[in-house]
């Protein structure tokens, strides 16, 4: 037998034993604050038609995914996102459905990417979407409901980063920019490379003051009190509207009681092209991603058929799981099974043994029955 199948293919990895007890712990935890809040289960298949994930939508760009065909030809795709697949089935199974609808998922993703730099090709992830509500309240009752799921976990240092999209595309509607050079700048901004966004704001003859301003943007982080400043660069009606609504929504988060978590990043962007206004992301130490991401998508639905706003989140389990390790915080794992050893020669002591073993079970206790 060839060493190799021993082996799982770069970017995967199995997971057992004690740390696969602590992954269902974790998920159990989530899924408990998740539910608190009204969110309803719902499973879609792990691979969809191309088009659902295609650059209309504004998803995983197309080489990062896993392609494939199936026996009509057509191009099929295992998902790198839950987000346009649970707007998939909502347009299905609710388009004539007014009332706010409540989904929560749990699954893995896939995405297929040579620059691993130590993340994986497969994560599970968790999240929760809230379709048919446009309003702050919405906004503030996602926001919330990722710090209570987070704290309900064990985790206590973590912060959610909020930031506005629409704050980003104002100011580039206000600069004259192109669709092609503010898809490129938000680029740079997201991965925080200001040098790459110099240079390809001068290369596209970007006047000042926007030269300045955009670049700006990138470093537009803090309280509420840095809203302030990010209100007096910016003369569009757009990117004004972006701030009034971040400041309603912290109003809205102070009833919470969560607003100590809360911090505001305008260069904060997605690579994820559908998301509209409101964007988030929770970090902690221990790792150097978020552990959450999320936003508003209100034109997602669009779509596949229906008129509906959305917003939503997902937790990236294997994330929060490495950051509750190396932060040291003891999850409740299930007691060590007991093991009942029996003679086989012997059908009186494996009868005894197999009573003892059925109380445990009773009990909610583990118990295997090995032959000595």
């Amino acid at each position: 037998m060839s060493k190799k199948l021993l082996h799982t293919p770069e970017g995967v990895r199995d997971i057992y034993g004690k740390e696969y007890a602590r992954k269902l712990e974790v998920q159990k935890k989530l899924h408990e604050s998740i539910h608190s809040y009204g969110y309803e289960d719902i499973q879609t298949p792990a691979f969809e038609f191309f088009d659902v994930f295609s650059r209309e939508i504004g998803t995983t760009a197309s080489k990062e995914l896993y392609k494939f065909f199936d026996k009509e030809n057509n191009t099929l795709v295992l998902r790198p996102d839950f987000t346009p697949s649970i707007a998939r089935c909502a347009a299905k199974y609710f388009m004539e459905a007014k009332e706010p609808l409540r989904f929560s998922y749990l699954g893995n993703t896939f995405t297929n990417t040579s620059k691993l730099q130590g993340k994986l090709n497969e994560t599970t992830q968790m999240g929760a979407e809230l379709i048919n509500d446009a309003s702050v309240e919405a906004d503030a009752e996602l926001i919330s409901l990722v710090v209570e799921a987070l704290q309900n976990t064990g985790l206590k240092q973590f912060q959610v980063t909020i930031g506005q999209v629409e704050y980003f595309k104002g100011l580039c509607q206000e600069a004259g920019l192109d669709e092609e050079t503010e898809y490129d700048l938000r680029d740079c901004i997201s991965a925080k490379n200001y040098f790459a966004a110099q240079e390809l704001l001068e290369e596209r003859n970007v006047q000042e003051p926007y030269r300045s301003v955009l670049l700006k943007t990138a470093d537009l982080f803090g309280d509420l009190s840095s809203l302030s400043e990010m209100r007096g660069l910016v003369h569009n009606a757009r990117s004004l509207a972006a701030i009034d609504r971040l400041e309603q929504l912290y109003e809205v988060l102070k009833l919470y009681g969560v607003e100590k978590y809360v911090s505001f990043d305008l260069g904060m962007l997605s690579k994820y092209n559908y998301y509209t206004g409101v964007i988030f992301k929770a970090y902690t130490f221990g790792v150097g991603d978020a552990v959450v991401k999320g936003g508003r998508y209100d034109n997602l639905l669009h779509q596949f058929g229906k008129e509906a706003p959305a917003i939503g989140f997902m937790v990236v389990i294997d994330e929060l799981i490495e950051a509750l390790d190396r932060q040291k915080v003891e999850l409740p794992l299930p007691a060590e099974k007991m093991i009942l050893n029996y003679d086989p020669q012997d059908k009186t002591d494996f009868a005894r043994k197999l009573k003892e073993a059925k109380e445990l079970r009773a009990k909610g206790q583990a118990a295997a029955l090995v032959a000595k």
